[in-house]
Order: C-alpha cells, then structure tokens, then sequence
C-alpha cells in the first residue's frame, strides 16, 4: 500500500477499533477473545484494503469478517467444552486460587467505591509499586499531597471493604 492508503486505512482503525471491539464482545462475551477477534478482522481488511471499491461498506465487511472468524474460533478443537457427569474434586492449590481470585475481585470492587484520586495514590503506589515521590511525579502534585491522599484512600478501602480487608492482607 501508498502513504496515502495506509493513511486512510489508520484513520478508518482509529475511527472504528471501539466500536468492533465492543461488536466482538456482544458476539463472544469475553474481552480478550473480542481483541482477538477485532485484530483479526482489522488485519483481513488490511490485506484487502486495496481491493475494496466501496468504502462505504468497510463497516459491513469488517462485521462480516468478525463474525466468520467468531465462528472459526468456535469450531477449533481446542475451544470445545466437555461436559461431564460428576465434576472433578477440587484441590488444595484450586481452592487457594480461588481464594486469591475472590480476594482480588473484593479489593477491585473497593477500589471502585474509593473517590479516583485517592483511587489512582492506591493503585500507583501499591500495585505498581512507586514510591512517594515516583507518585508524585506521576500525578503532577507534592509529596505531601500523595501521603494524604494514600492515607484517606486507605481509610476509605478500609470503610469499604470492612472486615475483609484483613484478610487480603498475606499472612506474615
């Protein structure tokens, strides 16, 4: 392809990536697969692109594309479920992921209830793990401010998540 196709081509993706990914979603249910399937679909428009006359039907044929390749996904021998009679005993390290998993899904919904800037103090310095002034500097603010914001979003996840918070704290 020119400049000016490949232009026209990322133009039309930035224009567009959302709303076929949020199609890709409605058709699978699940946000990685709908990436998956929207890369597709935008990478066969791609190759097409110069062979498509009509541009107003970019929309059509990525829809089309995507949900061929829905169907595709489908029909692999690796995406098929078995379903049995009696399911499996759960094991020690099963039930430990689950925890982790019910652990995680507690603090995410905490987090969500915390006002966002005492949200983003949170998050950067205890998932991402930066320092104080590492967020500060990504926040654009002091130090101090950092220190009180950590302090009041910690009150608040506290207030939110109650009892629970202690036990996402690891045992020491």
């Amino acid at each position: 392809m020119d400049q000016r196709e490949e232009q026209e081509f990322a133009e039309y993706f930035a224009a567009r990536r959302d709303a076929v990914r949020r199609t890709a979603f409605m058709l699978c249910g699940d946000w990685h697969r709908a990436d998956d399937l929207a890369q597709t679909a935008f990478v066969a428009l791609h190759r097409r692109w110069r062979k498509i006359r009509d541009r107003g039907a970019l929309d059509a044929y990525v829809r089309r594309t995507l949900v061929r390749a829905m169907i595709d996904e489908t029909r692999r021998p690796w995406r098929r479920e078995r379903f049995v009679e009696e399911l499996p005993e759960v094991s020690a390290a099963d039930g430990e992921i689950a925890e982790t998993v019910a652990n995680r899904s507690a603090l995410l919904d905490g987090l969500r209830r915390v006002p966002p800037r005492q949200r983003a103090v949170l998050v950067l310095r205890f998932l991402e793990g930066l320092d104080v002034a590492a967020t500060a500097e990504a926040l654009k603010c002091s130090e101090g401010t950092v220190k009180s914001q950590t302090a009041r979003g910690l009150a608040a996840l506290r207030d939110v998540l109650g009892d629970a918070l202690d036990d996402l704290r690891p045992a020491s």
